[in-house]
């Protein structure tokens, strides 16, 4: 919702908190989606629901689960080369950011499930949307998640507050760690 109100493009987007009313908004943001869950990383518990049935199997499945997964985090599938961007926001810039590559097949491009990273040069365009993506949420250190929307340009469907950023340094070259602390020495001087 920050995202949105802030005016950062992002895939459609529908929370629910019963079986029936995710399935309901399911319905009304049509399938295939992706049903994420609220806390998580490298890709797991994410489902690919491409019609009905699996909707309600997934779901009654997470209905068996701990509270927190009775929180229905809903995305379209959005249409996209099999890649997407991970970009590391430092303060009020973009210090790098990298294409990850699914070379699995597998519809998730993260790099723990056998993804490969590529360095991405940051363009204003790229560093504009980061920056405004992280802004709601004040002045930190945040992993943004784009995809390249096939009908849609640049769309952001994650900014992650505790992000991993190992291939990100790997593949950019850049001391994403001594950006950090020299980020943390200004902000605690200023």
């Amino acid at each position: 919702m920050s995202l949105v109100r802030a005016g950062v493009p992002t895939p459609k987007t529908k929370i629910a908190f019963t079986e029936e009313a995710a399935l309901k908004a399911l319905g009304e943001l049509g399938y295939p989606a992706v049903l994420k869950p609220t806390v998580g990383s490298w890709g797991r518990l994410v489902a690919l629901l491409n019609d009905e049935d699996a909707a309600k199997s997934v779901i009654e499945d997470r209905e068996e689960m701990f509270p927190l997964y009775h929180v229905y985090y809903l995305q379209e599938k959005v249409r996209r080369p099999p890649r997407d961007i991970r970009a590391i926001v430092v303060g009020d810039r973009t210090v790098a950011a990298i294409y990850r590559i699914s070379t699995t097949g597998d519809w998730r491009t993260n790099t723990a499930r056998g993804g490969k990273s590529e360095n991405l040069k940051i363009t204003n365009e790229l560093d504009d949307l980061c920056v405004r993506a992280s802004k709601p949420f004040g002045r930190g250190v945040y992993g943004v998640d784009l995809m390249e929307s096939d009908e849609n340009g640049l769309l952001v469907h994650e900014v992650n507050n505790t992000t991993e950023f190992k291939n990100v340094m790997a593949q950019s070259g850049v001391d994403i760690p001594g950006t950090i602390v020299d980020f943390l020495i200004e902000s605690a001087t200023n």
